[in-house]
């Protein structure tokens, strides 16, 4: 990355006085993805010490980060991510920047997600690739009734329009919003489930993406609270998984693509699939750890009630052309366009931890020649499991206990996140399922009340 310059500096100094800022919010995530921020009064003088010193904090009471006897930690804002929230009033207005997490010693640090993410490219940089990752985040919107319980806002289906969709004002107010804040939406509809929506926006690189990625769920929340408060309802933007038994879940598939300057690596339009060998092997690398890639990129005990059979959510190891059966789908488009398509992930994902462990599966792929196999081309949901078996289709972890079980054994994608995001990391997991396990729900007392 380049060195911040005085001319930099001056430029987005110049920005926050023309956008009116009073308050600069500096942006950072937790292991979770969760966002955290500390917000400062807007001073011009001291704008350089910020960007060039950076700003110290409390590190010790973030999810993941560090101890209490080490609890001094420091947030650079990159200068590259000055953004005005538009969903803020004007009289207060504020921006915003995205921070890396430093030691006080000046040094990365290792438990930071952003870090681990920009690791991950540096490693490609030298191979002279380039990682470009489109993911697709789903969302409900949801209601809230008397008692607290949430329930879909409307009773659509895929790519209805009103007045059975109710929500062509909310993506069109959000759309608004999120091309103020630098987003390219390319297209906004209803998805498949009563409440459920998606707002596609454009490729970019792995950073700039999982940058966005935060900004846009964070947005999407602020956008619909202050659209509920003004109509005085009780509406609210919820990513997780499913939310909703018997209807289908959010995921956040990822188109992803390796690029060598101009070219794009997964193309070779000479063979007969379009498909060059080393997108054959970054595929082989994802199905290879696509076991433990699960418990980072699916990180939650609800991302389980997404991922069975017949609600369109992933459930085989295999790949496929146009199979939405599939863990792996290819889609059409060939040339520069080439890409593969990861069905697994869902919105509850840290991104930069998701696309730096796919990131790596793929490229050891590469590096290995991993061999995926033959592509399956039939609807897997309606096999048998003998048929599965004779065709060497496995599945994916089925609960968040048997994905962070499989992440313990794979060795790549834990050095891939390092000693501390690895540890931590699963202390979470175990603390989380531990805290699932011994719940018992309102099913559990209606099903087994009488025994």
């Amino acid at each position: 990355m380049k060195e911040i310059t005085e001319e930099m500096i001056a430029d987005v100094t110049s920005k926050m006085k023309e956008d009116n800022i009073k308050f600069i919010r500096l942006q950072f995530v937790d292991i979770n993805g969760y966002v955290k921020n500390i917000v400062i009064p807007f001073k011009e003088e001291d704008v350089g010490d910020l960007f060039t010193e950076g700003m110290l904090f409390d590190g010790s009471s973030i999810e993941g980060f560090v101890d209490i006897n080490e609890s001094d930690l420091v947030l650079k804002p990159d200068i590259r991510t000055y953004s005005r929230l538009s969903w803020r009033p004007e009289e207060s207005a504020v921006c915003r920047f995205i921070c890396d997490v430093w030691t006080p010693e000046g040094k990365p640090f290792e438990g930071d997600p952003r870090s681990i993410l920009k690791k991950s490219l540096a490693k490609i940089t030298k191979m002279g690739l380039r990682y470009n990752i489109g993911p697709e985040p789903e969302f409900f919107i949801v209601n809230i009734d008397e008692e607290g319980n949430p329930y879909p806002y409307d009773e659509a289906g895929y790519f209805d329009v009103e007045p059975l969709d109710k929500g062509p004002d909310f993506r069109r107010e959000l759309t608004f919003n999120l091309e103020e804040l630098g987003f390219e939406v390319e297209a906004s509809h209803h998805e498949v489930a009563p409440g459920q929506n998606e707002i596609a926006f454009k490729f970019k690189d792995a950073l700039k993406t999982a940058d966005a990625v935060i900004t846009f769920k964070q947005a999407i929340k602020a956008i619909v609270d202050n659209i509920a408060s003004f109509d005085q309802k009780n509406y609210q933007v919820t990513f997780m998984p499913k939310p909703f038994f018997g209807v289908n879940g959010s995921g956040m598939h990822c188109h992803q693509s390796v690029f060598k300057g101009d070219k794009n690596l997964f193309s070779n339009p000479n063979s007969d699939t379009g498909l060059s060998k080393d997108a054959l092997y970054f595929i082989g690398g994802l199905l290879k750890h696509a076991p433990a890639l699960t418990a980072i990129t699916n990180p939650i005990v609800n991302s389980y009630k997404r991922l069975v059979p017949g609600y369109e959510a992933p459930v085989y190891r295999a790949y496929g052309f146009k199979n939405r059966s599939t863990l792996i789908r290819i889609p059409a488009a060939r040339g520069k366009a080439t890409r593969i398509e990861y069905r697994a992930p869902d919105p509850s994902c840290n991104p930069y931890l998701a696309f730096a462990a796919m990131l790596e599966a793929g490229i050891d792929g590469i590096q290995n020649k991993i061999d995926p196999g033959d592509p399956t081309e039939i609807n897997i949901y309606e096999l048998t499991d003998e048929q599965r078996e004779d065709l060497g289709i496995k599945v994916l972890p089925s609960s968040l206990w048997e994905a962070y079980h499989s992440l313990e054994e794979d060795e790549y994608i834990l050095n891939a996140l390092g000693d501390h995001i690895s540890q931590k990391f699963l202390e979470l997991k175990y603390k989380e399922w531990d805290e699932y396990r011994v719940q018992v729900f309102g099913y559990e007392q209606r099903k087994y009340l009488d025994i």
